[in-house]
């Protein structure tokens, strides 16, 4: 029991604090000894696709629209394309107001990697950017991401995801909007180590010759075709300068509703991502992928039940090894602040202090369902679309206020 108790308690401090602890210290180490090479200020402004993919998007659309017609990019340059496959409310008629825009429709539903394919087929410039139908660009976005091309390594750059919060939205946006602020410091550690280890579906971008073509089942587009592109050999840059603006989840309930598909669909990338695990061929990257995904998806929620028990089984037979009481302790306060978190964000109140314990089980309990899913094989391309909370400041005005 105590062999257990300090492997699992060493895989989460590994996982959650002790990789990111390593690569700002590696980092940090890098900078001192080494000069930063000073970057290019010329910037070739590519000619530049951006895909949407809206599925009875129609609330949003003309938001998303007026969005994505000021992006401040040279208008020859810069190519629209929405995809509205198998959507029913409009869309489609809505977005043919718009010449500017390339618009493809069929009323055929198959999922968003098999609209993102056929997409991809109108495509002819040399970058292509992915964004959602419901997430809001800044102006510079474009620009700021292009930036990067000029290093011939870099095959792909990863936006940043912001979630809209205030005191009138759901209590979720706090929990959502703190977890995303994590995600993005730890993917400008691993873009200043190595590359980002997978970007997110709101914003990013790739070189389109580095597309694949996978099947129409694939569920995390966004995660398995910027791992691939680092799998050719290229770097995902990341650019905190462009951003993805989204309105939080509009309950608990929708909130786990797409956690769960988004772990099923992880759970589902390893299977496509298996060259991820060569350490020989690819050391960093293997490294990378292991300590940032392999790890938190498939053992930290095991973890979690282990350290637990083996410590009460510990604190059973050896009541007086006091550091085995403490952690003990500390572990049942840290779900009791779990708890209260649930029952407050559940209610519709800001959890506070307690937002961080609740959203960290809330993340593996969603991990554990999302593998029950998907072994079962019930998580399909189509699914059910979660609800967001409505809120003006997703706008473009309230963008420039960020």
């Amino acid at each position: 029991m105590i062999i257990l108790f300090w492997i699992s308690l060493s895989v989460l401090f590994y996982c959650y604090a002790g990789y990111g602890i390593l690569i700002f210290i590696r980092n940090t180490m890098r900078d001192i000894f080494l000069s930063k090479k000073i970057k290019n200020a010329g910037i070739e402004l590519l000619p530049v696709t951006l895909i949407v993919t809206a599925y009875n998007e129609e609330a949003v659309l003309e938001q998303k629209i007026r969005n994505s017609l000021l992006i401040d990019y040279p208008a020859d340059k810069l190519h629209l394309i929405f995809i509205t496959d198998g959507s029913t409310d409009g869309s489609y008629e809505l977005i043919k107001k718009y010449p500017a825009i390339t618009v493809l429709h069929q009323p055929v539903r198959k999922g968003k990697y098999a609209a993102v394919k056929r997409a991809m087929l109108q495509v002819q410039t040399p970058i292509t950017v992915f964004s959602d139908a419901n997430t809001m660009l800044n102006k510079e976005c474009i620009t700021r991401m292009v930036a990067h091309y000029s290093n011939p390594k870099v095959g792909g750059v990863a936006g940043e995801k912001k979630i809209v919060f205030n005191r009138h939205l759901s209590a979720v946006g706090e929990a959502e909007g703190l977890y995303w602020r994590y995600e993005s410091f730890m993917k400008s550690l691993d873009a200043e180590f190595n590359t980002v280890a997978g970007a997110a579906g709101e914003l990013y971008s790739i070189r389109t010759r580095l597309f694949k073509e996978w099947d129409d089942e694939l569920i995390l587009d966004d995660f398995v075709i910027s791992m691939w592109v680092c799998l050719q050999g290229y770097k995902i840059e990341y650019e905190p300068g462009a951003f993805a603006t989204e309105s939080p989840s509009a309950s608990l309930a929708e909130e786990e509703k797409r956690k769960v598909r988004i772990s099923a669909g992880a759970y589902q990338s390893i299977g496509y991502l298996k060259s991820c695990l060569n350490i020989f061929k690819y050391p960093l990257l293997s490294f990378q992928y292991i300590s940032r995904r392999l790890l938190r998806w498939i053992f930290c929620p095991i973890m979690l039940v282990i350290l637990l028990l083996s410590d009460i089984i510990i604190v059973s037979y050896h009541p007086f090894y006091d550091w085995y009481n403490w952690i003990f302790y500390a572990q049942i306060l840290f779900y009791l602040f779990a708890i209260s978190g649930w029952i407050l964000i559940r209610s519709g109140k800001r959890a506070g202090l307690f937002t961080i314990p609740f959203y960290f089980v809330f993340m593996n309990y969603c991990l554990v369902k999302g593998f029950i899913k998907f072994m079962k094989g019930r998580q399909t391309v189509l699914w059910e679309k979660s609800l967001r909370q409505v809120s003006e400041s997703v706008g473009y005005k309230g963008l420039e206020k960020n």
